[in-house]
């Protein structure tokens, strides 16, 4: 503006001084007219482009958690985002300029973090896939996994995020949008095609739905959100994010390790007659399940969303079942259990190790760093006060590193409270009747066999 203005002042004084040539004496033949052009105006989409990449994908991010922009959340400047930001500040009552100051900025990015609380928004990595995903934790909180996927949903059903995973022979993205299309109930009334992904949204059956999809080579993953209509004005902004969060391979993923042919884990007596908790993991798909000094066990009963297992060992009298009484995990726990005979020589030493407790997001999990040594999954975790704390399990790492500024590695180890293990029992009709305050006359060694 001031280049600008000194330029006309320039012109000003130069015509002036023209005019006092012309009046004092003889006109020139030719006078040349000086042309001098302003600097073009910065527009909203130059200052946006002159943001860190860091600081356009996080306005992004903040304007689709208020509802203002519903585009993908790459960092790239368009004019979407550009109407998104105009959009917002006629909402707050200020001029649509197309560029936040200070204080706009302060107070969207204060209303996106709430919105985020209030949903319980967390980035997850699914142990099954390696795939990460932002989850809405307080819309979703049951979950379950398998090899194929994994399912979040809300107590009712009414909100439902599904991720599968499956191999195709030759898929390309054209190809997955067109069988998604032709599922059975689905009014398609929204697609976008690209070589690495497809989007799908419309209605299906009574509910609206939301399809991401890539592959790699032959696995194909698909995010799935379905949601009744009455939960639209709360789910719609928060399904932009869970698209733009949505990495089905991440940089760097391990992907799950292979299944053991033998492995070992740690098991913890819950009564007298041979009911053992255990890891539901470390026991899945064995065909045969042995308690070291005892034989044969059965698996009675397993929950996939806590990780838990009920074994049995029958014919056995006189076990020592620990106490379960209500102890609290509070700064540090100590784990008690086996270490996997390859890390000990072959032997079956009982031993601990002290853990700290974390709280890790806003659903409640607990994490344990550092994680107890291989084949201490299933062992129990003492308070401070030597009273039962929970059950400690590993967990794969299937990410080999932490990329971008929402995504965190899994967790190796987590503590499944001692409530929770409680009403695991309890609906399953085990009445522990533990007395010993000794956990080292409580725990055995789990050896599942598979084929």
């Amino acid at each position: 503006m001031r280049s600008w203005l000194t330029a006309t002042l320039m012109l000003i004084a130069a015509a002036s001084s023209a005019a006092a040539l012309a009046t004092a004496g003889p006109k020139p033949k030719s006078v040349a007219a000086a042309r001098v052009r302003p600097p073009a105006v910065q527009t909203p989409a130059d200052t946006a482009s002159a943001m860190a990449q860091g600081e356009r994908l996080a306005l992004q991010s903040d304007l689709a958690w208020v509802g203002q922009y519903n585009g993908a959340i790459t960092g790239d400047v368009s004019e979407r985002m550009v109407a998104a930001i105009k959009e917002y500040q006629k909402s707050k009552g200020g001029k649509p300029t197309g560029v936040l100051n200070p204080q706009e900025r302060a107070v969207l990015a204060e209303t996106a973090r709430r919105r985020q609380d209030n949903v319980g928004w967390k980035i997850v990595t699914d142990a099954g896939t390696g795939a990460r995903l932002g989850i809405p934790t307080k819309l979703v909180p049951r979950q379950a996994s398998d090899a194929d996927g994994a399912k979040w949903s809300s107590p009712t059903g009414t909100i439902k995020v599904l991720l599968s995973r499956r191999k195709e022979a030759g898929p390309t993205t054209a190809k997955l949008a067109d069988r998604e299309k032709r599922e059975p109930g689905r009014t398609v009334d929204y697609t976008v095609v690209k070589p690495d992904f497809f989007v799908l949204s419309g209605l299906q059956n009574l509910k609206k739905f939301y399809v991401r999809g890539t592959f790699r080579g032959d696995d194909v993953r698909i995010m799935t959100i379905l949601y009744d209509q009455a939960t639209e004005n709360t789910v719609e902004p928060v399904v932009i994010a869970m698209s733009s969060a949505f990495t089905p391979f991440p940089a760097g993923a391990l992907g799950p390790p292979p299944r053991k042919l033998v492995e070992y884990s740690t098991g913890l007596v819950v009564t007298e007659d041979g009911a053992i908790l255990a890891d539901r993991e470390a026991s899945d798909g064995c065909q045969a399940i042995t308690i070291q000094s005892f034989g044969r066990a059965d698996l009675v009963a397993d929950d996939k969303d806590r990780g838990l297992a009920l074994l049995h060992i029958y014919g056995v009298r006189g076990l020592k079942p620990l106490s379960l009484t209500e102890g609290v995990a509070k700064a540090s726990v100590d784990i008690v259990g086996i270490a996997d005979p390859q890390n000990q020589g072959g032997a079956a030493a009982i031993s601990s190790a002290k853990a700290q407790v974390t709280l890790v997001g806003t659903g409640g999990d607990l994490a344990l760093s550092p994680a107890p040594a291989v084949g201490f999954s299933g062992a129990p975790a003492l308070d401070d006060g030597g009273q039962f704390a929970g059950v400690a399990l590993l967990k794969p790492l299937v990410a080999a590193t932490a990329t971008a500024s929402n995504a965190a590695p899994a967790s190796q180890s987590v503590l499944v409270t001692g409530d929770t293990v409680r009403k695991f029992l309890k609906a399953h009709e085990i009445t522990a009747n533990g007395t010993s305050t000794d956990a080292k006359t409580a725990v055995v060694r789990v050896i599942c066999v598979r084929k």
